[in-house]
């Protein structure tokens, strides 16, 4: 093995995925350096970094991050951590950000909803990939609907996923590393659509609220997103997809105090009550194990 290894020399050799060695090297988390571009890994720094990143004798554990949930933007989530009490901060900024931050150790726990284009499950294959041989638990928070979110009278007549494809169409979407526009670039691809053949506003929603938002204010004609944003407007929504919405952290965090508190208040009749009027969610199965690795 060469004493400087490529990104995805390094990759192969942490058996991380490139997508999360390349997150943890721009925020400078790891030995590496960047040179016409490209980053580069010295290997000795880099075998004496991996080695402190290992757990000391049994019953050892490295210090806990802070008690913040990253991740996936979601209005009943947001609610629900307010009203609770439970002590987590909220770092929104899309499935794929906090999938990173939690395998960099800078958070609790992530909010996701990746589908696996080959397999159709959710957040689990992600999860494997990037924090590979890690104890680690997904908690479904809700299931919810994904769709079109149209303005009053769906002027332009839209009903499917090719129909975003007219000519003039103005499309709010979401940022890259959003599940939002992982999603959409499936629905896509499923429907032989490139992704360049959309007419995506120029600045991407960095929320689900945002996306709602440049429909109702006619900046969008229309927007991808969930159907809780869409009905808290009062705006047609046409529903495409269901997808399950997980809460993925350690094992040893979903049994510390500002999960279970989170989790005890979703049992409450209030949290139902609130998941009915904002629409678009089923949250029966809320708290239930997903998937524990």
């Amino acid at each position: 093995m060469p004493d400087v290894l490529t990104l995805r020399e390094a990759a192969a050799y942490l058996r991380l995925s490139e997508r999360s060695l390349y997150d943890l090297a721009r925020a400078q988390r790891l030995p590496c350096v960047q040179l016409g571009g490209k980053w580069l890994f010295p290997r000795t720094k880099l075998e004496h970094w991996l080695a402190a990143q290992a757990e000391g004798p049994a019953g050892e554990h490295r210090p806990d991050p802070p008690p913040i949930l990253a991740g996936s933007h979601d209005p009943l989530l947001d609610w629900a951590v307010r009203q609770s009490g439970c002590g987590l901060a909220l770092r929104a900024g899309g499935s794929l950000e906090g999938l990173a931050a939690l395998a960099a150790g800078q958070v609790r726990a992530a909010a996701m909803h990746l589908r696996d284009p080959d397999t159709g499950a959710f957040n689990e294959p992600a999860v494997r990939e990037d924090l590979p041989g890690r104890p680690m638990v997904g908690i479904i928070w809700a299931w919810r609907a994904q769709g079109l979110i149209l303005p009053p009278g769906n002027p332009r007549g839209l009903h499917r996923i090719e129909d975003l494809v007219q000519p003039g169409l103005r499309v709010a979407g979401r940022q890259k590393r959003a599940g939002s526009h992982v999603l959409l670039v499936h629905l896509l691809g499923e429907a032989g659509i490139r992704l360049e053949q959309v007419g995506f506003l120029p600045t991407p929603a960095l929320a689900e609220d945002e996306v709602a938002a440049a429909v109702q204010e006619g900046r969008a004609d229309v927007g991808f997103g969930i159907g809780a944003e869409a009905s808290a407007r009062g705006l047609p929504f046409v529903p495409l997809f269901r997808e399950r919405f997980d809460l993925v952290m350690a094992r040893r965090h979903f049994f510390a105090p500002p999960m279970q508190h989170l989790l005890r208040f979703a049992r409450h009749p209030v949290f139902a009550a609130r998941a009915a009027r904002l629409g678009g969610y089923e949250v029966a199965e809320n708290g239930a194990v997903a998937f524990s690795l």
